[in-house]
């Protein structure tokens, strides 16, 4: 709820108390820049009412609504040199800031009038003493709207306004920001592609190097929401003769365009160390993670404003540039369930495959049956036909030996059956238990 204090001036005959704009879902009002997923999206109704007490007769010649957002950019460059100005037409450094860029993007523009027209031949209306309320309600732009957004050098923000226009006063008025969204499925294809980077750096200079570091790094996807964690894998191998230090960050960076410039902002969100590491020794992350803190989604679809994240695992070497391996991320609003579900259930049918082994086997397993004892010489004798006479080996020696060989044959296995061949009077039952 946005409001003006009481006592907002004379007019004739009466005085404004209260003007104020409450929206129907204050969480989803707010301020640009946010962490927070709630806000409005595009196609979403914005409801709302204007509240007007007066404190006497008041007249009035209208209550306008307008509903407006824009992404705004503005800096000024550093004066640079002029060439020609100094002495013996030596360049100097111009006093002053330099030229100032800016550039505007409107994305929303929507009047509407809430006071119904004077009398004819009237300039006013008379609006009684006492509360008054002014419903409203228009609908967003249903083609996507930029997520709102504070940044270093410019801003994308929404807001709604009620002015009350009186015919002997200044204009009077009361606004408040909605908070939009553009919503970032980080369940899509594309984000759910895991990220590998490796890199090595010689350290030293010239021929008093001390060793190789080598650097592996990789990240399972590369969307993200706020609040997950981000399980980091690396291995990072010290072959030099200094004591490294392994660390992990996400980095911010703003780009805003204006005037065919460009500027850069770019700034540490989170971090996270490793231990160190010393000569001739390696480590592994087996998945150490990084907390992702609230933060503005990725703004990837203003013309602009670009906001994008990364992921940076890099080395403090000392005494020379530090190893670094940066990995892109995007900042999603629409958790990665399938994901994560998807573990789940490879874990649950692990565990289900693997439960077998928690049956132990009897301390006296039964010996398998002996194979004269279940088939008999009659079905033995109908199966394996009688042996052929014997060769005699001096008239085909002309003929490799092991052509000769006699063709063994062995008993058939059993017949499938379910019923026993051999019951017992007893069943004998063994035990099997459970770990639980």
């Amino acid at each position: 709820m946005a409001a003006a204090g009481p006592g907002l001036g004379p007019g004739a005959g009466g005085t404004v108390k209260t003007l104020a704009l409450v929206l129907e879902d204050e969480a989803r009002r707010g301020g640009g820049g946010g962490g927070g997923c709630g806000g409005y999206c595009s196609g979403d109704t914005v409801s709302g009412q204007v509240l007007l007490e007066l404190a006497g007769p008041l007249p009035l010649r209208g209550l306008r609504l307008e509903a407006a957002g824009r992404a705004r950019v503005a800096w000024s460059e550093s004066s640079g040199a002029v060439p020609g100005a100094g002495t013996w037409g030596v360049a100097v450094r111009a006093p002053g800031p330099g030229p100032r860029r800016e550039a505007e993007v409107r994305y929303l523009d929507i009047r509407q009038s809430l006071l119904r027209d004077p009398p004819e031949g009237e300039e006013s209306l008379i609006l009684l003493d006492g509360r008054h309320e002014f419903p409203f309600s228009f609908q967003l732009p249903q083609e996507p709207l930029v997520t709102s957004f504070t940044g270093k050098y410019g801003s994308i923000q929404y807001y709604v306004k009620a002015t009350l226009e009186r015919p002997a006063a200044p204009d009077q008025s009361v606004q408040t920001e909605l908070q939009v969204i553009s919503h970032i499925d980080v369940s899509s294809p594309a984000l759910l592609t895991p990220v590998l980077r490796s890199q090595e750096k010689m350290v030293g200079c010239w021929f008093f190097t001390s060793g190789p570091v080598s650097l592996s790094a990789k990240i399972e996807r590369k969307g993200y929401c706020n609040g997950e964690a981000i399980p980091i894998y690396a291995e990072i191998e010290n072959c030099s003769s200094r004591l490294i230090v392994p660390k992990a960050a996400i980095f911010q960076t703003q780009t805003y365009l204006a005037s065919g410039k460009t500027k850069t902002f770019r700034q540490m969100v989170a971090n996270v160390r490793g231990n160190h590491i010393a000569s001739g020794s390696t480590d592994t992350w087996n998945g150490k993670t990084l907390k992702i803190p609230p933060v503005s989604p990725s703004i990837l679809d203003c013309c602009i404003i670009r906001v994008e994240y990364s992921l940076a695992v890099y080395i403090h070497i000392p005494g020379a540039k530090k190893l670094m391996i940066e990995m892109p991320l995007v900042i999603g609003t629409i958790p990665c369930i399938g994901f994560s579900s998807r573990n789940s259930s490879i874990t649950s049918q692990f565990s289900m495959d693997m439960s077998w082994l928690a049956l132990t086997m009897p301390e006296h397993p039964e010996a398998p049956p002996n194979y004269a004892d279940v088939v008999s010489e009659e079905e033995f004798s109908r199966h394996v036909p009688a042996y052929p006479p014997p060769i005699d080996c001096e008239e085909q020696l002309c003929c490799p030996v092991f052509a000769y060989i006699q063709e063994f044959r062995f008993q058939p296995p059993p017949l499938y059956s379910e019923i026993d061949p051999h019951p017992t009077d007893v069943e004998e039952i063994q035990p099997v238990s459970f770990m639980l």
